[in-house]
């Protein structure tokens, strides 16, 4: 049994040693009640191991792969009755691959991330080969006419041939040095794409495998051998970061979307490549206090890592869940628990409409998300704000299809919530107000078409940028005050230069520098005393700790409360030294106008905006920010604009107020 198992146990011991002694003596209900309240703040979730023990779990396991609920590959009526009207995309899809030369990646591609910082070099040809697998795999699954079979072989045998599935990238995982990003032919690294690759090929094994045989039993044993070396074993011999397991090399992992990812993926290789029960039973164990770990780190429900990533970390979370619940036959199932639900539930409320989301952090602003995945998980925590959220995506965007991203597993389920989807109706408004006292996300909307993103928080978080305070603001689903988003990843983005980047820095971001000191990265650097009041619809915070003592700053309250007609903003400050013309800065797009003193006019498509300022407070500058990188102006188009205000005069305390409202 495990220390958070005893752990329990003994809570429970304690309760009812005392409740025996004496349910009427004060002194010892009031034990009860302080044992009640530090258990309920201190104890681990652990919601799947608390589930059985080991040996219990080995009872459970569906051997064999008859928890598989899709059919042979032979059955060519129960595939067209599964896929149905996506059976002539899945094959278009993969017809478009039928001549597809298979690229090498080469050691200078790898080589080209340490030499330049370029991920794009190793990447583009790794992920064209496996986006051309997945949809050959798909193909031949709707076709089954074997037309598919042997660039799938090729494909395979390709990855075979790999070094390594690791990205250049992420060879950061390996607990030795990493000397230039290169793969070692001695170390087998699972990370998040060789957990996808493994998954995928164990994938292809299990449905052609009688088809494999047919032209050569070593195809189906090369994949075997494989995916034993890269993912099995070392799973089970290695201890990786994003496992969150003890023993630790230094402290605890901060854990993020790579757990439930990695796990995920690495469970499907498991449940399809091992039927010795014992080592699989051993495996699925580890990984619940994996997935235990992820669950654990959530605070609130928030995806802290932004809306972009929520589909690979809440998401993620309920593959492995739903595969879970498949291999046990229904008899390990979480997703009763509200805080599983929560989480779930993020995607909706972090939507704005129009295809924009709330995009803290490294997520883009712009996020179409897919309807039968969500729709899925939906029905899982039963949400039918949920279902009919995707049934309301489904609408907005009827060209998605079930292909989802190099995820086979994710395809095929997909496929079994096709028609009652379709049968769903559509409906999003967005909820009035979500509040996430922990992670201190907050987002508020009213019947005249506002909506405001608003976040406390501190500057370590998932994806992090320095944003303490920061807010978005939306007319009609369309965003005036903007997050930027982040650029194309390279070496620089994780590494040590990252808040070289301007996108990172909180003066590309709607908050102010104080004394002309911007905010400073890290978990001391943070917000404080932050309170959402629901009824006066108001946001506080106080961000004076998110910069560092050279700011001077001893109080800054940021206050939002949004309106019928617009939003205020307050900043109540007191400053120890005055050094520098405080700022205030506000990111913005589509036309911009500062002409007329103390009022700036914003029109973006067919909505306009005035935000009025003190003029004898403030001077006013428009900075106009060229985009060019494609993730970034596929967003906002060639340019966005840094609109500043600065402080006329130095002084040690005092209060802003802005107020931003909407025009016809």
């Amino acid at each position: 049994m495990n220390a958070s198992c005893l752990t329990r146990n003994k809570q429970k011991s304690l309760v009812e040693n005392a409740k025996a002694k004496s349910m009427n003596t004060p002194l010892i209900f009031l034990f009860l009640v302080i044992l009640s309240i530090h258990f309920s703040i201190y104890a681990q979730r652990d919601f799947l191991v608390a589930s059985c023990t080991p040996e219990e779990l080995q009872e459970m396991l569906v051997m064999d792969q008859k928890w598989v609920i899709y059919p042979d590959y032979s059955n060519r009526e129960a595939w067209d009755n599964l896929l149905g009207s996506h059976k002539v995309s899945l094959i278009e899809n993969g017809e478009a691959y039928l001549d597809y030369e298979w690229q090498v990646v080469k050691a200078t591609d790898y080589l080209d991330y340490s030499r330049t910082g370029n991920r794009q070099t190793m990447q583009d040809p790794y992920f064209d080969n496996q986006d051309a697998i997945s949809a050959l795999i798909l193909a031949e699954l709707a076709e089954g006419k074997g037309r598919f079979l042997d660039q799938i072989i090729d494909g395979i045998f390709m990855n075979c041939e790999m070094t390594s599935w690791v990205l250049s990238a992420h060879f950061k995982i390996s607990s030795k040095e990493v000397k230039n990003h290169f793969p070692d032919v001695n170390e087998n690294l699972i990370g998040l794409y060789s957990s996808q690759t493994g998954a995928m090929l164990s994938w292809a094994h299990y449905f052609f495998k009688n088809e494999f045989d047919k032209v050569n039993p070593l195809i189906s044993d090369r994949i075997q051998f494989e995916v034993k070396k890269r993912i099995l074993e070392p799973y089970m011999n290695m201890n990786y970061w994003w496992t969150a397991l003890p023993p630790y090399e230094n402290k605890k992992p901060k854990v993020n979307n790579w757990n439930p990812w990695c796990n995920a993926n690495l469970l499907q290789c498991f449940m399809l490549m091992e039927n010795d029960k014992d080592k699989l039973a051993k495996a699925v164990y580890r990984s619940m206090q994996s997935v235990d770990m992820f669950i654990n780190e959530d605070k609130d429900g928030a995806c802290d890592e932004g809306p972009g990533y929520w589909g690979v970390a809440a998401g993620k979370m309920y593959d492995y869940l739903s595969l879970l619940e498949k291999l046990t036959a229904g008899k390990i199932s979480i997703f009763d628990k509200p805080e599983i639900k929560a989480m779930a539930e993020y995607v909706y409320r972090a939507n704005v409409g129009k295809g924009w989301v709330v995009n803290f952090s490294d997520a883009s602003a712009k996020s179409k998300g897919n309807p039968y995945f969500v729709y899925g998980f939906g029905k899982a925590v039963a949400s039918q704000d949920m279902m009919q959220f995707a049934a309301y995506l489904k609408k907005e965007n009827p060209e998605i299809n079930i292909a989802y991203n190099r995820d086979i597993d994710r395809a095929l389920r997909n496929a079994t919530i096709s028609k009652v989807l379709e049968d769903t109706t559509p409906v999003f408004k967005t909820p009035e107000y979500s509040w996430y006292p922990k992670t201190e996300y907050c987002f508020m909307s009213n019947e005249e078409g506002l909506f405001l993103a608003t976040k406390g928080g501190y500057n370590q978080e998932n994806h992090n940028h320095n944003d303490v305070g920061s807010f978005m603001f939306y007319v009609n689903a369309t965003p005036i005050f903007i997050d930027t988003g982040v650029g194309s990843y390279t070496a620089k983005t994780f590494g040590p230069d990252r808040y070289t980047i301007w996108t990172m820095q909180s003066n590309y971001h709607n908050v102010p520098m104080i004394n002309g000191v911007a905010q400073s990265p890290g978990a001391i650097f943070k917000a404080t005393n932050t309170r959402f009041n629901k009824n006066k619809k108001t946001f506080t915070t106080d961000i004076s700790k998110a910069y560092p003592e050279s700011a001077e700053v001893t109080s800054w309250i940021r206050n939002y409360q949004l309106k019928k007609d617009g939003l205020t903003i307050k900043d109540k400050f007191s400053l120890s030294e005055t050094l520098a013309p405080n700022q205030l800065n506000f990111m913005t797009w589509g036309k911009v106008n500062i002409d007329n003193p103390g009022k700036v006019s914003i029109q973006i498509e067919k909505e306009k905006i005035d935000l009025f300022y003190n003029e004898q407070e403030f001077s006013i500058a428009l900075e106009s920010i060229p985009l060019n990188e494609k993730k970034l102006s596929g967003v906002w188009g060639a340019t966005i604009y840094r609109l500043t205000l600065t402080a006329k005069s130095l002084q040690k305390e005092g209060e802003y107020t802005f107020q931003i409202k909407k025009t016809k």
